[in-house]
């Protein structure tokens, strides 16, 4: 895939982002290189390989150090729904905002 600088002055139009022409040219060849290793990447042949879980699983065979799941806060829903301006059930409510 490469980008043309009209895809990237959409693409920032779309972001609401003010690009200047000299930024497109750098973004350009910044983006274009990134979707090149991309590109790159995505030619490896990778049938048959197990996917990892951590990128040392490579060098030894080691299972992740998991820290003990405990509640370390108590439930404070009361107080941070005491300056709501509207609520129900608990949840805020907030304006729409689409329709």
């Amino acid at each position: 895939m490469k980008l043309t600088p009209d895809d990237l002055k959409r693409i920032a139009h779309l972001a609401r982002i003010t690009v200047s022409d000299a930024d497109v040219a750098q973004l350009e060849t910044q983006l274009n290189g990134i979707f090149g290793l991309i590109d790159k990447l995505q030619a490896v042949d990778t049938k048959g390989l197990e996917p990892l879980s951590h990128p040392l699983d490579v060098i030894a065979d080691m299972t992740q150090r998991l820290r003990v799941d405990l509640i370390t806060e108590n439930n404070q829903r009361e107080v941070n729904m005491a300056n709501a301006p509207s609520q129900e059930n608990g949840l805020f409510l907030v304006p729409r905002v689409l329709d």
